[in-house]
């Protein structure tokens, strides 16, 4: 599809945060239109199929509402005039910034809508809101985009969309059902069909529906917070500044212990072949070399970092393997009155869903919490300046958080982090190279910071 609406939704993508092929040449493929969810204003959910230049492709799910006419409060929302048969000449919007349309989202889980192309699934235990409920769009954006229903409900809408179950839904389903405290209650999920380009019909999920978190403040702010803190006074120890996050990542990590022992009840555990750990540790050399076509910075670190791999692939000892979450930061959690949330189970965005629904070792969970630690004390410096003293802090409080984080895991009944140091360290420089990748792409004033900790994971092998 070229010119007109096609067009305008291909400039409204690249625009957004949750598209993953900014830095990439693509067009819209085509645009699948699932059934109206409202009159007036005509909306619907549409799945936008995109190619980029290399041949591969992705599906994006785009809500539309189609105006008559420009609405000058909704110009972040804009995406550009249409031909739409039936409505004439109009101007689409994102929808889920329009009022009518959110509500009619929450109405098909009220009445458990059924479409030949949409199906809203409640669960029985679900308490939902009031119809009258209003839904606002959440300001935190990452890969999807939630609106929030007073303070009862959120519905998260899947961005990028597969043929399949989603992660997200599957586990949190599973979790709900453990009757797991650290994740927000599944209330029920929207799935859609639809035809791909090349005409085959497929099924998956398109959102999940679950309690507000009333209380809940951010991990990754209250990191930040903590961080700040220690710079502002600029001559104490972590320890000894009223912020101090680490008594908050002790019981992060016993939290996410508990929850990788209630996805192991609930999915079961395998070990890890000879054959499985050599395939992982290939997919790991794969992305390192993947990463020097977009960072070449990390070419004089390849060799050692593949010697990593090479420690990970030799290993002798017994590596148990699991559903988990893929994808864990301290963005993933929640802080409320009741202890610590984790949330967001689609693991990460740039694998494939049939990675990410995988069994893997609860180490690479783990791995990717002790690099969110070192992520806020990066930022945090790079607001405050790289002085030496600040940057000493910032290693002083990273360091204290991940042993915190790590001493949590072990109380909770996770597999002790320190006696599996060549695993974990292969996790973690994997993490850290995707993180290399994320950054040169889209923040490439940002990439000293993945690039300093695998100097740091090198130099402690060598030492």
């Amino acid at each position: 599809m070229t010119g007109g609406y096609a067009d305008h939704l291909r400039a409204y993508l690249r625009e957004q945060r949750w598209f993953a092929g900014k830095d990439r040449a693509f067009q819209v493929e085509s645009v699948h239109a699932l059934s109206w969810l409202t009159e007036g204003p005509p909306a619907r959910i549409e799945l936008v199929a995109v190619r980029y230049d290399d041949g591969a492709g992705e599906t994006y799910q785009v809500p539309v509402a189609y105006l008559p006419d420009t609405d000058p409060e909704l110009g972040h929302a804009l995406i550009g005039w249409a031909d739409v048969e039936g409505l004439g000449s109009v101007v689409a919007y994102d929808a889920l910034y329009v009022a009518a349309p959110t509500s009619a989202l929450l109405r098909g889980f009220l009445h458990s809508r059924q479409e030949p192309d949409l199906d809203f699934h409640v669960l029985a235990s679900a308490t939902l809101p009031d119809e009258s409920a209003v839904g606002s769009v959440m300001a935190v954006e990452q890969s999807n985009t939630s609106v929030a229903y007073g303070e009862e409900a959120v519905l998260k809408l899947f961005r990028r969309v597969h043929s399949g179950t989603n992660p997200d839904v599957a586990i949190t389903a599973a979790l709900t059902e453990q009757g797991d405290d650290h994740v927000p209650r599944l209330l029920g999920w929207l799935g859609g069909r639809w035809r791909t380009p090349e005409g085959q019909e497929v099924h998956g999920h398109l959102g999940m529906l679950q309690t507000f978190l009333r209380t809940a403040t951010d991990g990754w702010d209250i990191a930040l917070a903590s961080v700040r803190d220690l710079f502002v006074e600029e001559d104490l120890h972590p320890e000894e500044v009223g912020g101090d996050f680490a008594s908050e990542a002790e019981r992060l990590g016993i939290a996410t212990a508990e929850v990788h022992r209630d996805l192991a009840a609930a999915f079961g555990t395998s070990t890890m072949s000879e054959a499985d750990r050599q395939q992982a540790a290939a997919a790991m050399r794969t992305r390192l070399t993947s990463a020097v076509q977009v960072a070449p910075e990390l070419t004089e670190l390849s060799g050692p970092l593949h010697a990593a791999y090479d420690d990970f692939a030799g290993l002798r000892d017994e590596v148990t393997v699991q559903r988990i979450h893929g994808d864990l930061h301290l963005g993933q959690t929640l802080r409320t009155v009741k202890g610590w949330k984790i949330i967001d189970f689609e693991g990460e965005p740039a694998k494939s869903l049939e990675e990410r629904s995988a069994s893997d070792s609860p180490l690479r969970d783990v791995a990717g919490m002790l690099r969110s630690f070192d992520y806020a004390a990066g930022v945090t410096l790079l607001h405050f300046g790289y002085a030496d003293h600040l940057r000493y802090r910032g290693d002083e409080w990273s360091a204290r958080n991940r042993q915190a984080f790590l001493s949590g895991y072990a109380a909770g009944g996770g597999t002790d982090p320190s006696s599996r140091t060549t695993l974990l360290r292969a996790y973690e420089i994997d993490k850290t190279v995707y993180e290399v990748v994320y950054e040169a792409r889209n923040r490439p004033h940002w990439v000293s910071l993945p690039l300093r900790a695998l100097e740091r994971l090198v130099a402690q092998d060598s030492g």
